[in-house]
């Protein structure tokens, strides 16, 4: 059994930092890919960055350059630092963790930024 665990939500004025975290735990052998995802109120779910295990990372287009995803292998944690934060990031931040490289994902059950004006 694996939990994903997400930290670090919050309010945050708009131009501001704000920094989630998320740690997979449980039987774990090796986890692959780690993910950061967002959904907006009345919009899907989308990916906002991911990171392999070997650290390249994907971005959407809308975080490039304000956001940046890193991860601590030995820890299984994955970190999201969100900077210039506008009120568009306002939403539910999910973790998504992978186990090995092909093996099943787990959800985080989210976390939630609020940018304000």
């Amino acid at each position: 059994q694996v939990q994903v665990v997400e930290s670090g939500g919050g309010l945050v004025q708009a131009g501001g930092s704000l920094r989630v975290s998320c740690t997979a735990s449980g039987t774990i052998f090796e986890i692959g890919a780690m993910g950061w995802y967002r959904q907006a109120p009345g919009k899907q779910r989308e990916l906002v960055a991911s990171i392999t295990r070997g650290g390249a990372t994907n971005y959407a287009d809308s975080v490039k350059g304000r956001f940046t995803i890193s991860r601590d292998n030995r820890k299984n944690t994955v970190t999201l630092q969100m900077n210039s934060l506008e009120v568009e990031d306002t939403a539910v931040y999910y973790c998504k963790a992978r186990l090995s490289s092909y093996g099943p994902e787990y959800w985080g059950k989210g976390t939630l930024v609020t940018v304000s004006i």
